[in-house]
C-alpha cells in the first residue's frame, strides 16, 4: 500500500496550511482537493452550468447537495493515484448525509492509518466560534456549515486520530502529526519484526 496522510476537518480548520507542513517535513508531495477536485468531477458528468443554475436557484446549500456524489468519487480516484502524498480534504470530502456515498468514502479511506481530523477544540460548540471567527461563517438557507461539519459523525467516524489545534502554532501542530506518523510507523515495523 502506498503511504498517504490525509488531513479531514470543516472548512477553516487549517487543513490546507497543515498539509503543506507535513508534507514539506515528511519530504513527499502536498494534494489539496480543492486543487484537483474539478477533473475527478469531470470524468462522471459533473455539469458546470447545471451546478451554476443550481447556486441561483437553491443558494449554496443546494450546490452543496449536487457535489456530494462527484465528492465521493474525487476521494476514490484522488485514493486510487499511485504515490505518496499528503492530502488535504476539502470540508465536504469528508461529510456525508446519504449513507451510500458514507460507506463508498469509509471503504476508501479503510486502509489508510493516517486519516487526522483537525479541529479547533474537543469543545464542539467552541470549535465552531472559533471557525465562525476564522471565516466570518458559512451559513445558507439557515444551513451552519461549521455546526454541521463539526457535529456530524462523518468526520469522526472516518478519522483514526484527532488533533486539535487550539493554543498550537501551525509548527506545533505538524509536529503532533508528525508524531503520530512517527509512532505508528515505529510500531508497525515492531510488529513486523516479531
Amino acid at each position: 500500500m502506498i503511504f498517504k496522510v490525509i488531513l479531514i476537518g470543516p472548512i477553516g480548520a487549517g487543513k490546507s496550511t497543515l498539509s503543506k507542513l507535513v508534507a514539506e517535513k515528511l519530504g513527499i508531495p502536498c494534494r489539496h482537493m480543492d486543487h484537483v477536485r474539478a477533473h475527478y468531477y469531470k470524468e462522471i458528468g459533473y455539469d458546470d452550468d447545471l451546478a451554476q443554475q443550481i447556486l441561483s436557484k437553491d443558494s449554496f446549500l443546494g450546490l452543496y447537495r449536487y457535489w456530494k456524489p462527484f465528492e465521493a468519487h474525487a476521494v476514490e480516484r484522488l485514493l486510487s493515484e499511485n504515490e505518496e502524498v499528503v492530502i488535504d480534504f476539502g470540508g465536504g470530502h469528508s461529510v456525508y448525509e446519504d449513507d451510500a456515498l458514507f460507506a463508498r468514502v469509509q471503504k476508501a479511506l479503510a486502509p489508510y492509518p493516517y486519516v487526522i481530523l483537525i479541529l479547533p477544540s474537543p469543545d464542539k460548540e467552541k470549535s465552531v466560534k472559533i471557525l465562525n471567527e476564522r471565516t466570518g461563517g458559512v451559513v445558507s438557507e439557515g444551513f451552519d456549515f461549521h455546526v454541521h461539519f463539526v457535529t456530524h459523525h462523518s468526520n469522526y467516524d472516518l478519522a483514526k486520530h484527532i488533533v486539535y489545534t487550539e493554543g498550537k502554532t501551525p509548527e506545533e501542530t505538524c509536529a503532533e502529526i508528525v508524531e503520530i506518523i512517527t509512532s505508528g510507523c515505529q510500531a508497525k515495523l515492531i510488529d513486523e519484526e516479531q
